[in-house]
């Protein structure tokens, strides 16, 4: 098997652990420009991030879905997963079994 096959196979196992994340909100962490803005829009982001599946060559070149960005209401959203440890202490491979991803959720001016 050569590496770049190896690479894709680890890309769509990372892939689908972030889709699996993603899709139920469990570790969504948004910031204050996000939390400043009203219910409704709120609950429309949080909602975008789950149905995201607008990945390209630009926004996903690794192919392991783990950034997006959308605009919803006028504001401009980004989204990206990170990996730690479980008690969040230090990072930690996205394969590793006792891996958490840590979804945030923010505005593209806070980035």
């Amino acid at each position: 098997m050569d590496t770049e096959t190896i690479a894709n196979e680890t890309s769509a196992k990372i892939a689908a652990l972030n889709d699996a994340a993603r899709s139920n909100a469990a570790n969504y962490m948004a910031t204050r420009g996000i939390m400043s803005l009203d219910e409704v829009t709120i609950s429309e982001i949080f909602v975008a991030v789950q149905d995201f599946s607008k990945f390209t060559e630009d926004n996903d070149p690794y192919g392991e879905h783990d950034f997006g960005s959308f605009t919803v209401a006028g504001n401009k959203v980004s989204w990206k997963i990170d990996y730690y440890t479980q008690d969040l202490s230090s990072g930690c491979d996205p394969l590793d079994l006792g891996c958490r991803r840590v979804l945030t959720i923010m505005l593209a001016e806070e980035y």
